[in-house]
């Protein structure tokens, strides 16, 4: 059961790895408590999420399920976008740091919905949900934290294209989240062929 968890707790943190490093990109400079406090914002949601997600449980799993992906990929699409733009102007003024309050907590709602999604399948299963969701959030924690680091380091290379690549990586996870929740690549495929 601890090999089940803990990969479903990886296979939950990749979103937020990438959206870690895509903030570390976007920055000039990182100081560690940024970094510390974007690994604890992502690790405390991706371990909360579950947990509201098991006491909503199945009475509101379909309209949800319906959903979840769409709010995704908008929080994150509209992030993107904007730190597109905001890098345009980043010459003649400072661009908003990703690590404000009120970024991560979109940011972290946005990337911990599977969560809250898997959450509801746990009120299904016999686990312990406290070790569960302790689990996953502590795996989200351990990889965000160098995921930020090593985004900044990659960043401090690349500083004039940094906003708009980090942009762009929050675009494609919007993306990447829409495609597999709506199937939207067996479409395209049906009406090419």
């Amino acid at each position: 059961m601890f090999v089940t968890t803990l990969a479903t707790a990886l296979g939950l943190a990749m979103d937020a790895v990438a959206v870690a490093i895509a903030s570390g990109l976007s920055v000039k400079v990182l100081r560690w408590q940024d970094a510390l406090k974007m690994a604890l914002f992502f690790g405390v949601f991706q371990a909360l999420m579950p947990l509201g997600g098991y006491f909503i449980g199945a009475f509101f799993a379909n309209a949800l399920a319906a959903y979840d992906h769409w709010i995704a990929f908008v929080l994150l699409v509209a992030l993107g976008v904007k730190m597109i733009v905001e890098s345009r102007n980043a010459a003649e003024e400072k661009v908003a740091s990703p690590f404000r309050n009120d970024k991560l907590l979109i940011l972290s709602i946005a990337t911990s919905l599977d969560a809250f999604a898997v959450g509801i399948s746990f009120s299904l299963l016999e686990i312990s949900l406290v070790e569960t969701v302790t689990i996953i959030g502590v795996v989200t924690f351990l990889l965000c934290l160098p995921a930020v680091w090593f985004g900044a380091r990659l960043g401090k290379s690349m500083a004039k294209r940094a906003e708009v690549f980090g942009g762009i990586v929050l675009i494609l996870i919007g993306s990447k989240i829409l495609i597999e929740h709506t199937g939207f690549i067996g479409l395209l495929l049906g009406i090419a062929f």
